[in-house]
């Protein structure tokens, strides 16, 4: 395991490079560190097309030829004066975070797949290519930290700018990747980024910043998931608290615990999705103070450091715009807990991740398999 006196030396590190400024910066700011640079640009065959080509967006994968490939890589590296190389992507992609995305929508639950793409591709498939080339670390434009305690194990922290903080989304990489991986944007500012990215000449070879899941670009959630194989759905009942039926809803997909648009059943107040029957196909809905719940049950956790072995205090964050909230974790078994908040909080969302903190810090994070209302 590498400690803080590794990184002095000047060993080879790799970063990915999407295009955008974030990991732009990064790889600068390693180069004025000194790092021996390599980028790697991977192709998940869900790109967006570059708009000069006039190409028409595709609802799949496309092609992943070396023509359309290099041109991205090489406008990086005049950029940053630094070997990029193309790392393919599309199959381990394909499987491990868009067949799972389509796969929890089918199952009625909200993934996230950023939470399965960062252990699984980016410090997966990609941090094995980059051992390859001779990097022995993997930086990215997270904005996160990380520390090693005096026992050589590598902490994961907030970022400094909390409005853009990705700790969130880093929660599930395990010890062994997280030791390996360099953060450079940790102590740094959104603001700050740009302006460093201006006065170093650096210019994002992609048009705007992602906000959404990055393979699914002028489509929507429902559209694309309609055009995957295999996916179906059929409309069903929606159903009050009460067990009444008082509406048809078109299709599951198009909904998620705490939506209020498209449920278009008359009340005397509006309507808020509270759970969803995958198994009778049905829609249960409630009213706004129907959507709270005081705790959850988690699941698939990977421990940072290591598993808890008695309940203790946190904070929890069980979506990323959420404000991590007061709670006490429980541990069950070796990668389940359940989670009691001093408050109800609204949406606790089946499938979406649940971050634990103390303070800064990240203790892990796994799945949220129940809302326990």
């Amino acid at each position: 395991m590498k400690t803080p006196d590794a990184c002095k030396q000047k060993a080879k590190t790799a970063i990915l490079l999407s295009g955008g400024v974030d990991s732009l910066v990064a790889a600068h700011i390693l180069k004025q560190q000194d790092h021996d640079v390599i980028g790697i640009h991977f192709v998940t065959g869900y790109e967006k097309p570059n708009p000069q080509k006039l190409v028409k967006p595709s609802s799949g994968p496309v092609p992943c030829d070396k023509a359309a490939a290099h041109p991205t890589a090489a406008a990086l590296a005049g950029q940053l004066n630094i070997p990029v190389e193309i790392l393919d992507c599309r199959q381990a992609f394909q499987s491990q975070v868009v067949d799972y995305f389509v796969q929890t929508y089918a199952d009625g639950k909200t993934p996230n797949p950023c939470l399965v793409c960062n252990p699984v591709i980016k410090f997966g498939t990609a941090l094995d290519f980059a051992q390859s080339l001779g990097a022995d670390r993997l930086a990215t434009g997270h904005y996160a930290r990380t520390r090693f305690d005096q026992q050589g194990f590598c902490r994961l922290l907030r970022g400094k700018d909390r409005a853009k903080d990705q700790s969130y989304f880093l929660a599930r990489l395990p010890q062994d990747k997280l030791s390996r991986a360099i953060f450079p944007l940790g102590d740094m500012t959104k603001p700050a980024t740009i302006v460093l990215a201006r006065q170093s000449g650096l210019e994002p070879t992609t048009p705007r910043e992602s906000q959404d899941v990055c393979f699914i670009h002028e489509n929507r959630y429902s559209d694309f998931l309609m055009q995957q194989p295999g996916f179906n759905t059929t409309p069903g009942p929606i159903k009050d608290t009460e067990g009444n039926t008082i509406g048809q809803h078109p299709g599951l997909h198009l909904f998620t615990i705490g939506q209020r648009r498209g449920i278009n059943c008359p009340a005397n107040e509006p309507y808020y999705v509270i759970d969803m029957d995958s198994q009778n196909n049905c829609l249960i809905v409630g009213f706004k103070q129907d959507t709270l719940a005081g705790e959850c049950l988690v699941e698939a956790i990977n421990w940072i450091h290591s598993r808890p072995d008695a309940p203790m205090d946190v904070t929890t964050q069980v979506r990323y715009r959420h404000a991590a909230a007061p709670a006490q974790l429980v541990p069950m078994g070796e990668d389940q807990a359940r989670v009691y908040f001093q408050s109800p909080q609204s949406a606790i969302t089946p499938g979406q991740g649940a971050v634990f903190y103390q303070g800064e810090e990240v203790l892990g994070g796994g799945f949220i398999a129940e809302d326990g209302r």
